[in-house]
C-alpha cells in the first residue's frame, strides 16, 4: 500500500493535520493496512472540525472504496462500499424510485461517513437517523473482516461511533421507495421564532426544515423561511452542479451589515402568500453542493459551525441563543433550524428528540467565545451540541451530553487498546479517557 504526505483539513477549514493517507482502492488493501499497521478511515472530511484529522499520523482516504456492488429491486436493500458518496446513490436510484431512508444536507457525505457520525435529515422526525436504516457492515480489524448486524453489541458502537471501531468495508442500508424523482416543495415565509417552531411542531409533510435569519432582532427574531418537501411525478431539468469559488473570499465579503441586507434580500425572495416549486431532487436535499467548494467563501481562516439540540421543553433556550447571535454580528447566512424524533442507533449518536438549530460563524477572533457560550446554554438546557461539527466543547461537558461516553470508551478501548483509530478529536475531548 502507498502512503502519501498530505496537509488536509475538516470542511470547516479551521483545524488542520499533517500525516500520511493511503487511497485504497479494494477491500483486501483494507485488509492488508489493517493487518500492517490498523489507523483511522475518512472520507471526503465533510465533517466540520477535527473529527476527520489524524496529525502526525496514518489515516485511510476511503474516495477510491466507492462501488454499487448490489441492489435488490424487491425489499430495496442496496449494498455499497463505504466510500460511496450519498449523492451518488440519489442520482443513480432516484430515477429509478429509491431515495435512501435519511440523507443530510451533503451529497458528498459518504456512506462511512454517514454512519461515523449517524447523520441525520429533513425527516428525522418520522424516521430517525441513518444508522437505524443500516442492516450490516463489514469491519476490517487486524484479525480479519468481520460482518455485523444490528443485534451485535459492536454495531451500536459503530454507529455514530466517529470511526473508532475500524475501517468500514461494504454496508447494506435499507432504501425507501418514493413516489416520483422530483420534489414537490412549498416555501412560506416565517415572521418570528413561535411561528417557526409552532409549523415544526404541526407540519404533516414527510420533509421539513427551516432557514432562520440569524441577524434578526427585536419583533423579527427567529424569522425565516420554512419548507415542506414531498416527493413526486413530474419534469424538471437536471440539477446543475460544479460551480467553483475561484479564491478564497476577503475577510468583509461576511462583514455584519453585508450579512444583514443579503439575509432581509433572501427573506424576501418569497412572495408573502409563499409558493409551490417542483425541484430536482438534488437541489433539494443538497442545496449548497451548487457550489463544490462554498466553504472558500468564509475565507482563509476557514468558518465554524454551532449544531446543539435541545428538548423541546426547552423552546425559550432557542430565543436566547438567536437574540445573542443577532446582538453579535458575527453571523453567516447560514443558519437552519429543524424538529427532531426520538430515533438514534448508536450510543454516541447526536440525534436526541427535540429541536436542532445550526448556525455557521466566520473564523473571527470573536467567534470562539460566543460558540462556547452557546455550547455551554445547551449543556444547560439538558441539550447536546453535535460532534461532527463541533471545534470549541469542553471534555467535561461530553458525559452530560453523551450518558453513553464511558460504557463506549469501555468497550471501544477494549477492541482497540493502543487507540490506534483515535483522532483529534478523539484527543481534544478526552472521548476515550475512563474516569
Amino acid at each position: 500500500m502507498s502512503w502519501k504526505h498530505a496537509d488536509y483539513t475538516g470542511w470547516g477549514r479551521y483545524y488542520r493535520a499533517t500525516g500520511e493517507l493511503a487511497r485504497p482502492e479494494r477491500a483486501s488493501a483494507l485488509d492488508r493496512i489493517a493487518l500492517e499497521g490498523p489507523c483511522p478511515a475518512i472520507g471526503q472530511r465533510r465533517s466540520y472540525a477535527d473529527g476527520c484529522l489524524n496529525s502526525g499520523g496514518r489515516a485511510i482516504d476511503t474516495a477510491r472504496l466507492d462501488r454499487f456492488l448490489a441492489f435488490d429491486e424487491d425489499t430495496g436493500v442496496l449494498t455499497v462500499e463505504s466510500g460511496c458518496r450519498l449523492g451518488d446513490i440519489v442520482t443513480h436510484f432516484g430515477p429509478r424510485g429509491w431515495l435512501p431512508t435519511v440523507l443530510p444536507g451533503t451529497g458528498f457525505a459518504t456512506v462511512g461517513g454517514a454512519i461515523a457520525m449517524d447523520v441525520h435529515g429533513k425527516n428525522h422526525h418520522h424516521v430517525g437517523s441513518f444508522g437505524q436504516h443500516v442492516i450490516a457492515m463489514t469491519l476490517h480489524h487486524p484479525d480479519g473482516p468481520v460482518r455485523i448486524t444490528r443485534n451485535d453489541p459492536l454495531f451500536a458502537a459503530t454507529i455514530g461511533g466517529m470511526g473508532q471501531t475500524g475501517p468500514i468495508g461494504a454496508v447494506e442500508i435499507q432504501m425507501t421507495r418514493i413516489r416520483g424523482d422530483v420534489m414537490m416543495v412549498t416555501e412560506r415565509r416565517v415572521p418570528d421564532l413561535d411561528s417557526f417552531l409552532g409549523l415544526l411542531d404541526t407540519s404533516e409533510a414527510t420533509y421539513t426544515v427551516g432557514w432562520i435569519d440569524a441577524t434578526a432582532t427585536g419583533d423579527h427574531l427567529g424569522r425565516g423561511i420554512f419548507e415542506e418537501g414531498e416527493t413526486g411525478p413530474g419534469l424538471v431539468p437536471p440539477a446543475k452542479r460544479g460551480k467553483r469559488v475561484p479564491m478564497d473570499a476577503p475577510n468583509f465579503a461576511l462583514s455584519g451589515p453585508i450579512v444583514r441586507n443579503f439575509n432581509a434580500m433572501y427573506y424576501r425572495r418569497i412572495p408573502e402568500r409563499g409558493r409551490t416549486l417542483v425541484k430536482p431532487l438534488e437541489d433539494f436535499f443538497f442545496p449548497l453542493d451548487k457550489i463544490h467548494d462554498w466553504n472558500r467563501l468564509y475565507g482563509k481562516r476557514g468558518f465554524h459551525q454551532f449544531q446543539c439540540v435541545v428538548p423541546l421543553s426547552e423552546r425559550e433556550v432557542l430565543r436566547d441563543m438567536l437574540t445573542r447571535v443577532g446582538a453579535s454580528g458575527l453571523a453567516s447566512p447560514l443558519a437552519v433550524l429543524k424538529r427532531m424524533g426520538p430515533g438514534r442507533a448508536g450510543m454516541m449518536s447526536f440525534p436526541t428528540e427535540g429541536y436542532t438549530l445550526a448556525i455557521d460563524f466566520p473564523a473571527r477572533d470573536k467567534a470562539p467565545e460566543m460558540i462556547r457560550r452557546l455550547i455551554a446554554m445547551t449543556d444547560e438546557a439538558g441539550g447536546r451540541v453535535y460532534l461532527a461539527k463541533d471545534a470549541f466543547a469542553a471534555s467535561e461537558q461530553m458525559d452530560r451530553m453523551y450518558p453513553e461516553r464511558a460504557a463506549w470508551a469501555d468497550f471501544v478501548n477494549g477492541l482497540d487498546p493502543e487507540h490506534a483509530y483515535a483522532t483529534d478529536l478523539m484527543r481534544r475531548l478526552s472521548l476515550r479517557t475512563l474516569p
